[in-house]
């Protein structure tokens, strides 16, 4: 992948498929936006993906839309275990009151997750795992040929 993506979009990415935000059709995806208003396409063809999301489109790396997609494409690890954490996380709302400050959205949600005795170190471990498998994937990410949804 040419323009990696922040680290935070694997956290997202978890918890579009953590709460079903995912279909998967032949050639394309649907994913819905964490508070369900947006709905973003996913497209690929011959190892080019793309995507309408606002970091897809506008920054040109890999937003959480297409990272869930290699997710469950297989093309990226998915930890059955971890997955349960990521639910029902309202990402747009934790985003915009950080102010896009993605690090402080996940200090937030793995704070609250450790205060439920969660091992939010093992958490941190298999998206670190992701990460490094993100940076050895040979795929092309493009921005949508659609915009992104107001």
């Amino acid at each position: 992948m040419e323009k990696l993506p922040p680290i935070e979009k694997i956290y997202e990415a978890y918890s579009a498929i953590a709460d079903n935000r995912v279909t998967l059709m032949k050639e394309s995806a649907a994913v819905l936006s964490s508070n369900r208003e947006k709905e973003y396409t996913v497209t690929w063809e011959n190892g080019v993906y793309t995507s309408n999301d606002n970091a897809s489109y506008w920054r040109g790396y890999a937003g959480y839309p297409i990272i869930a997609v290699l997710m469950l494409q297989k093309k990226l690890s998915l930890n059955s275990d971890i997955i349960d954490y990521f639910k029902g996380i309202n990402w747009t709302e934790l985003n915009k009151k950080y102010k896009a400050k993605y690090s402080e959205a996940v200090e937030e949600v793995m704070d609250n997750l450790n205060r439920k005795n969660v091992n939010v170190s093992k958490i941190k471990e298999e998206v670190e795992k992701v990460y490094e498998e993100i940076k050895a994937l040979n795929i092309i990410c493009r921005r949508s040929s659609a915009r992104p949804p107001k």
